[in-house]
């Protein structure tokens, strides 16, 4: 049996090397469209007649926004764009997130491509999409035979 000294950090560091690795592999390639820096928060309500796709994408003009359906899938992205902070402003911690966003959802065969609508409101993107009108059930009676 042979001993091994026990690393406790050697995953973590292989798991760092692969993350650099694709990184660099991804600016090598030039990125793709498909990946993003950040991806806003989403909440989606459905409502009896339509789907309701409220995104929080501050600091980013309408404009900027691009919304787009094809295929049953709905795109959002666009790009947030930083400020340039130096250490001299008093800038000693940055959370909030800059770069491009992406995101794509796969719509229900009910929803109405032709008649969605997006508006931006305080930072917040609401996007509408209509459900398709349903054919109603007929009610067909039922009469007594006497």
């Amino acid at each position: 049996m042979a001993i091994t000294r026990y690393e406790p950090w050697s995953l973590l560091n292989q798991l760092q090397k692969e993350l650099e690795r694709a990184h660099e592999k991804s600016a090598v390639d030039g990125g793709s469209t498909s990946t993003a820096e950040w991806a806003p928060a989403v909440d989606i309500k459905e409502e009896a007649d339509k789907f309701i796709l409220y995104a929080d994408i501050p600091g980013v003009k309408p404009e900027e926004i691009d919304v787009s359906m094809e295929d049953g899938i709905l795109t959002v992205k666009g790009e947030k764009k930083t400020e340039a902070k130096s250490e001299t402003e008093g800038y000693k911690r940055v959370e909030r997130t800059y770069g491009s966003f992406y995101r794509r959802f796969s719509l229900p065969d009910t929803a109405n491509a032709d008649a969605i609508s997006a508006r931006s409101k305080l930072g917040v993107l609401e996007i509408t999409i209509p459900k398709k009108e349903a054919v109603q059930p007929k009610k067909i009676s039922v009469s007594a035979e006497e």
